[in-house]
């Protein structure tokens, strides 16, 4: 198992989701959406300036911001949600 960050994520790269470090109404935001822990994640690429960065959650395209993205703990080629 490889832990990192969402935001170091490469194109193409999946994980799973492990923990928050976030709190308030961006973690509840964060969680509507779909990364809780199990769930898995797909980096879709970055925007031309580099931020936003493209998210598959849960089937759907999400534009995250670095600064979000960093707050997200994740288990690279592991997927061990159901």
């Amino acid at each position: 198992m490889k832990l990192c960050r969402l935001d170091q994520l490469k194109e193409g790269e999946s994980a799973g989701v492990v923990k928050l470090y976030c709190l308030g109404s961006i973690r509840r935001r964060l969680q509507d959406m779909g990364l809780v822990s199990g769930s898995r994640v797909t980096s879709l690429g970055r925007s031309p300036l580099g931020d936003p960065a493209a998210y598959d959650i849960c089937g759907a395209v999400l534009a995250l911001r670095d600064d979000d993205a960093h707050n997200i703990l994740v288990v690279k080629d592991v997927w061990y949600g159901a």
